[in-house]
C-alpha cells in the first residue's frame, strides 16, 4: 500500500495531546493546508498537525496531488473515490496516532475541498469517532449504497463545522445546506458558517471559527484575549 506523508507541525512543548490532520484539495498538497496549524497554535498548543500529500499526482495539475481523480463528468466519481481512498487514509490516520500514543477520540479531521469529500467519509466511519471534524468548501459525498453512519453503531457521533463561501464558483454553497440536511438526518450535529463574498477558499473569518471549534471540541478553554484574531 502507497504509504503518505507530508509537512508536520509539533507541538509548543511536551507530548502532543491532540492530532489535528488537515487534508487538502484537488491540485494542490499538504503544503497547501499546513500553516493553518501555526495560525490555530493559540488555540491549541499541545496539538501536533499533519498534512499529508495525497498519493496520486493530479491529472489537470501535475505539479499538484489528488486524492482521487475528477472529471466533473461522472456522478459516481465522487463516491468510487473516497470509498478507495478510505482504506489509506485510515491507515495513516492509525499511524499517527500510533505515533503520538493518542486515541482517535483525540484526532481532529480537517478538509478542504476534494479533502472535506474525505474527511467527512472516513471520519464518520472511523471505528472510535474523532473529537472534530471540520469541513472547508466540500460536500458530503453520498452513494447508492445504504448509508453506514450516524448513532446506529452505538457510538456518539463526531461535532461537525462545515464552513463555505457564499460565491463559491467550483462547489456552490447549496453543497453546504444539502450536506448539513443530509447529515441531521443521520442525527449527527453538525453547525455551519457562511462566509460572505468569498469563493472557493477560506477567509479570515472561517480560520477563526475553525479554531475555536477545534478547541471546544477538545475541551479546551478559550481565552480571546490570548486567541488569535482574523488576519
Amino acid at each position: 500500500m502507497t504509504q503518505l506523508d507530508g509537512p508536520r507541525i509539533q507541538p509548543r512543548s511536551g507530548k502532543a495531546e491532540q492530532l489535528v490532520v488537515f487534508l487538502h484539495g484537488y491540485g494542490a498538497d499538504g503544503n497547501d493546508l499546513i500553516e493553518i496549524g501555526r495560525q490555530w497554535r493559540s488555540f491549541l498548543p499541545q496539538a501536533a498537525f499533519v498534512s499529508p500529500h495525497a498519493p496520486e499526482r493530479c491529472a489537470l495539475s501535475p505539479a499538484g496531488r489528488q486524492w482521487f481523480p475528477l472529471t466533473m463528468r461522472d456522478p459516481g466519481e465522487r463516491w468510487r473515490g473516497v470509498v478507495a481512498t478510505r482504506p489509506l487514509l485510515t491507515e495513516f490516520l492509525t499511524q499517527e496516532l500510533a505515533r503520538h500514543e493518542l486515541d482517535a477520540s483525540r484526532l481532529a479531521l480537517v478538509g478542504f475541498s476534494q479533502g472535506t469529500m474525505l474527511a467527512l467519509h472516513v471520519g464518520l466511519r472511523l471505528a472510535t469517532p474523532p473529537a472534530a471534524i471540520l469541513g472547508y468548501s466540500g460536500v458530503l459525498v453520498t452513494g447508492s449504497e445504504p448509508p453506514d453512519i450516524g448513532p446506529q453503531f452505538g457510538t456518539k457521533p463526531p461535532p461537525i463545522l462545515l464552513v463555505h463561501g457564499e460565491e463559491d464558483e467550483l462547489i456552490p454553497a447549496d453543497a453546504l445546506f444539502l450536506s448539513a440536511n443530509a447529515l441531521g438526518k443521520a442525527e449527527i450535529p453538525t453547525q455551519w458558517h457562511l462566509s460572505p463574498g468569498l469563493g472557493h477558499g477560506i477567509d479570515n473569518g472561517g480560520l477563526l471559527h475553525g479554531g475555536l471549534f477545534l478547541a471546544r471540541s477538545f475541551g479546551l478553554p478559550v481565552d480571546f484575549g490570548k486567541g488569535a484574531a482574523p488576519r
